[in-house]
């Protein structure tokens, strides 16, 4: 019978959203012998899918390389609602009966190694109370942004505004938009989604950007998806959609850095087919910089355009002077009036759900160790953690890295093991970004991540089949050193385990 509250856990996963489930899955259902619990600090699973409430909030990546390989996604459409992927995460869960795992409303606070008993002691909080848990194997699945506060900049004047300002990751359920004039803040996925989403209910939106991003339009439905459902089996359909559709992922932002003049040039043709006769297309979508340094966004049958179309919505690309009573000032001289400004203006980037990392005492940060195929640190024991893709769906690298670990769990128990560690074996690594995007949210925190290096198994790459090859042809063993208590330290052990 699954206890989540039980003190001791061969296996605790931090964080219920689609790769703390999917890692749930991979661990227990190659190692049923391992005790596992979830610890999460929302009330509900979902994580990104739970957190962002905005009007339109969706996925930018195609459903069915978003979803599990082992859950047939049921639906037909590209792009999916968050709440369809919420729901989509909690029946994954029930139906592999991960749910009675998870310990929600329990925030994690920090977590010490010990040596002597190749041990976790992890520090969490709930309701007000203290929790103490001990593990052999600690896994972070929280992804790689502050969930308490999102990136907002300070505005000259903002405290001077008499409307009414929003951050996306906190949308109040009760903001009334109906009729008013909006002012979005920014140029990424999210702007690029609320645009639309709103435009039918207000009288006016503007998407106010300092520099235009690249948009390319998407089907909303292939038709061969509907035909594949219809004539194979949901497995088999689904994996074949799922593969069809990263190979064209994956494809298209090997051709965009390959040719990236070609790729501006087919970017730029295909936004100015769908604005307004007239449009100025290199104000407002010629970015400054090369597909794919930053992520590129997509919108669902071009709805953005089609937005823009109607004479609803506009972009205004430009710099803010400051805040006025009324709107904006802009450096143009312009001013934008608004009742509703939305700060759509970024993440705050954070590794392991800021959970404060230390090895018999001594505290240690994310940006000191080297990554290990992506999902270990070096010189940190029985420590994993999921990371996606940047230029893909989130769990396809989410899930390579899920059966890893569940991997080296395996091996662990059939040899023994206490302890994993990977090692650099003192080479002299060069040092890379974990997170290869010119991304604001990327450069304003340069060391919040692990590193990365140019030679596996420590290099990052962003290319699905070459990590799936990786991992198929990898060994377990490789750059990782293994160990076992001896009999006085596994009494020590055994005592700790009692205990707790």
């Amino acid at each position: 019978m699954a206890n989540p509250d039980a003190t001791y856990q061969d296996v605790l996963i931090v964080g219920a959203g689609l790769a703390g489930i999917d890692t749930a899955y991979r661990v227990s259902s190659t190692q049923p012998e391992l005790s596992y619990t979830i610890l999460d600090r929302r009330d509900e699973m979902g994580g990104t899918w739970d957190l962002f409430k905005y009007p339109g909030i969706r996925s930018d990546s195609d459903i069915f390389t978003l979803s599990y390989p082992f859950l047939p996604w049921d639906g037909s459409k590209t792009l999916a609602s968050g709440p369809e992927i919420k729901a989509y995460i909690e029946k994954a869960a029930s139906k592999f009966g991960i749910d009675r795992h998870i310990s929600f409303g329990t925030k994690v606070l920090s977590a010490d190694f010990d040596t002597a008993t190749d041990l976790w002691t992890v520090r969490a909080e709930r309701g007000g109370e203290e929790l103490t848990y001990t593990t052999r194997f600690l896994i972070g699945c929280t992804g790689y942004y502050n969930y308490d506060q999102g990136y907002e900049p300070e505005f000259p004047g903002i405290g001077d505004y008499q409307g009414t300002v929003v951050h996306p990751q906190f949308w109040p359920e009760d903001l009334d938009y109906a009729g008013k004039k909006v002012v979005v803040i920014g140029s990424g996925a999210t702007a690029i989604t609320l645009v639309p989403a709103m435009a039918d209910e207000v009288e006016h939106i503007t998407m106010l950007q300092r520099s235009p991003t690249y948009v390319s339009s998407l089907p909303s439905e292939y038709p061969l998806t509907k035909t594949l459902q219809t004539v194979l089996p949901d497995g088999i359909a689904h994996n074949l959609i799922r593969y069809r559709n990263s190979v064209v992922l994956i494809g298209s932002y090997l051709l965009c850095r390959q040719f990236p003049e070609l790729s501006r040039k087919v970017l730029r043709a295909s936004a100015k087919a769908q604005l307004p006769k007239g449009y100025e297309v290199d104000v407002h979508f010629k970015p400054r910089y090369k597909p794919w340094d930053q992520r590129l966004c997509v919108v669902p049958n071009g709805d953005l355009f089609k937005t823009l179309r109607t004479g609803k919505a506009e972009i205004v690309t430009d710099t803010i002077d400051h805040f006025t009573e009324k709107g904006i000032a802009l450096t143009s001289g312009r001013e934008l009036e608004a009742d509703i400004v939305i700060t759509a203006t970024g993440l705050a980037l954070q590794a392991f759900g800021g959970i404060q990392l230390s090895i018999d005492g001594e505290s240690t940060a994310p940006h000191d160790h080297f990554a290990y195929r992506g999902h270990m640190l070096s010189g940190i024991p029985n420590f994993a953690f999921i990371i996606g893709y940047t230029n893909a769906s989130w769990t396809l690298r989410a899930d390579i890295s899920a059966r890893a670990i569940a991997r080296l769990l395996g091996h662990m128990k059939e040899h023994g093991y206490t302890n994993a560690v990977p090692t650099t074996g003192g080479a002299e690594l060069e040092e890379l970004p974990a997170l290869d995007l010119e991304s604001g949210y990327v450069k304003r925190s340069p060391n919040a991540m692990p590193k990365a290096a140019p030679q596996s198994p420590w290099r990052i790459r962003n290319n699905y089949y070459l990590d799936a090859l990786e991992y198929q042809r990898s060994k377990v063993d490789d750059s990782i050193e293994f160990s076992t208590l001896s009999a006085s330290a596994a009494d020590e052990q055994d005592d700790a385990v009692a205990t707790a």
